[in-house]
């Protein structure tokens, strides 16, 4: 219950950041509209700093690439502290951390229509309203999408394996601060989901949410945000072994 609390919880203050900054840009008549993209980025690296410190007692991982990254590594999904027991990775704890991760984005998801509700009630492209919650390519390629999430994965998880393995006074904040450089690096072409659980939980929330003409949920692209960051995050688990 502990794992399942801290990891939902952390996961739901990522997304409650993450989708705000995204519709304080895009939705209309917010403070924010049209900030543009490095707004977007900061926002999203700040949301994951209040993320992790949300589940530092499960070792915040609060993405399923992670958790699946470690677990290929064959790291505990928590190392041993000296007030914390380690969190071993065996089948039934990587499951927990998962279906928290994703109850915990769904409802960060929902918490971020409730604080713009009446920014979704206004009229505005379906694609716009939906940005908020999912991620979407610029430019529509299934292949090409799959591996740019993936190449952005991997250097996520294989950063944050390498930031383990080196004694820093950073903590959160170096992850925040890889997460902002990934975006403006990597996002371009897809947005970066890199976590499926950022995506799927958002997305559910959208097409269960009562928005006026929010359209579709786009579910045709929505394998490519979960399959290419579990593939990145297992490669950079794997690579790791041998890197480290």
């Amino acid at each position: 219950m502990q794992i399942f609390l801290h990891e939902a919880g952390g996961t739901a203050m990522l997304i409650l950041l993450g989708a705000g900054v995204v519709a304080n840009n895009i939705l209309p008549r917010t403070k924010g509209f049209g900030g543009g993209w490095l707004m977007v980025n900061f926002g999203w690296g700040l949301a994951v700093f209040a993320g992790v410190f949300a589940a530092y007692d499960t070792g915040a991982h609060i993405n399923p690439a992670v958790t699946v990254g470690l677990w290929a590594n064959g790291s505990d999904l928590r190392p041993a502290t000296d007030t914390l027991a380690a969190i071993p990775a065996t089948f039934g704890n990587v499951l927990i951390y998962l279906i928290a991760q994703l109850v915990g984005a769904f409802v960060g998801a929902v918490l971020a229509w409730i604080a713009y509700k009446k920014h979704f009630d206004e009229e505005a492209p379906a694609a716009t309203k939906l940005g908020v919650f999912s991620t979407g390519p610029e430019v529509r390629s299934y292949g090409l999408n799959f591996a740019t999430e993936v190449i952005a994965t991997f250097v996520l998880v294989f950063i944050v394996i390498l930031f383990g393995q080196t004694p820093s006074g950073l903590g959160p904040l170096a992850v925040a601060l890889l997460v902002v450089g990934i975006g403006a690096s990597l996002g371009g072409p897809t947005g970066y989901a890199i976590n499926p659980a950022r995506d799927l939980g958002p997305r559910l929330a959208h097409a269960v949410l009562p928005i006026p003409g929010k359209g579709s949920s786009d579910w045709a692209y929505s394998w490519v945000p979960i399959a290419g960051p579990l593939v990145g995050g297992v490669l950079a688990g794997l690579l790791a072994q041998i890197y480290v």
